[in-house]
């Protein structure tokens, strides 16, 4: 797809435009309620699903397809990334009211850490084509990983900051408790920071990790930039309100990690083929409909799956404690 600088620039102007919006919007630290959740999250979707029907009518039905592809796709690896966020979140023990500023601040990072990847991605592909054997591999590795990961019986029950993390609170020092929305104060006359600055830090840094295989993993989709930063842009934005409207209902997503297996493996699999039909190998090539298809109907299957094992799962529990009682 032919992108201008023009429509670089006021796509980049209108999304700054949303987020600004959004923070304004929820710049009054509360309690998100359920119902707040659920309006703003909607609201996301239907943006996104503008802008994808925008790409069909302006651009063409690839460029469409590619970017509901990429929406979806990154959407997934997000809604698994949430339960890191959870842990940040205990392990620094935010009041609720602040949990939105946290993730506000956090997304933002996110966005700005993910356009840097995202234009080293695009200049690397467009120097070597022999990186779609190399992003294709960790793809498959990592869906590899997360079938290990899903079938261990250990669980990650604390969040570990990193040492960088760790040298920058000892090189500015934290202060010992929250105050309201500041991100330094003043402490026996040191400016120092405190722990909403860390955990926003921790959470903009965590996501350098996510990265790590959405980026790979959407770049098997597509190698147009344009489409790869409004997937993840629109993926991103809307993670928010996502957390509120979801977090309750994570654990009952009990198969989630061999569902993202699937997909990653997947389009693991699309990358070294079109790695092998760039170099002149005669394999097929899988089409976008098809993956789209089949990144929905996995993660619908993973959905319905985890909900009647969790369901399983409390009526054999409810029946032990009868059991018990009698």
């Amino acid at each position: 797809m032919d992108v201008s600088m023009t429509l670089w620039v006021l796509t980049i102007l209108g999304l700054c435009a949303l987020i600004a919006a959004d923070f304004f919007i929820g710049r009054k630290p509360h309690d998100v309620s359920v119902k707040e959740a659920g309006i703003w999250t909607v609201v996301w979707i239907v943006l996104a699903a503008l802008f994808g029907v925008g790409l069909l009518v302006f651009g063409n039905s690839q460029a469409s397809g590619e970017f509901f592809a990429g929406f979806i796709t990154e959407k997934s690896l997000s809604v698994d990334n949430l339960f890191v966020f959870i842990l940040i979140m205990a392990k620094f023990s935010v009041p609720t009211q602040l949990q939105q500023r946290v993730l506000l601040f956090g997304v933002l990072i996110a966005l700005v850490l993910r356009a840097v990847f995202i234009a080293a991605g695009a200049a690397i592909i467009a120097s070597f084509s022999w990186v779609f054997y190399l992003f294709g591999a960790f793809l498959i590795y990592t869906a590899w990983k997360l079938v290990q990961e899903a079938r261990s019986d250990e669980e990650d029950e604390e969040f570990e900051e990193n040492r960088l993390l760790k040298s920058v609170e000892r090189k500015f020092g934290v202060a010992d408790r929250y105050h309201g929305t500041k991100l330094f104060i003043q402490e026996h006359g040191k400016k120092v920071m405190t722990p909403l600055l860390v955990v926003m830090l921790a959470i903009g840094m965590t996501d350098v990790l996510f990265a790590m295989d959405s980026i790979p993993a959407i770049f098997g989709l597509t190698q147009d930039p344009y489409i790869v930063f409004t997937a993840n842009a629109f993926a991103l934005m809307g993670l928010r309100q996502l957390y509120f409207l979801i977090g309750g209902l994570l654990k009952k997503l009990v198969h989630l990690s061999y569902g993202l297996s699937v997909i990653l493996g997947f389009i693991g699999v699309k990358l070294v083929l079109h790695a092998l039909h760039e170099n002149g190998v005669n394999v097929p090539e899988i089409s976008i409909p098809v993956s789209l298809g089949v990144i929905c109907g996995v993660l619908v299957i993973t959905t319905v799956t985890s909900l009647m094992a969790t369901r399983k799962q409390t009526a054999a529990e409810a029946d032990e404690k009868k059991s018990v009682g009698v």
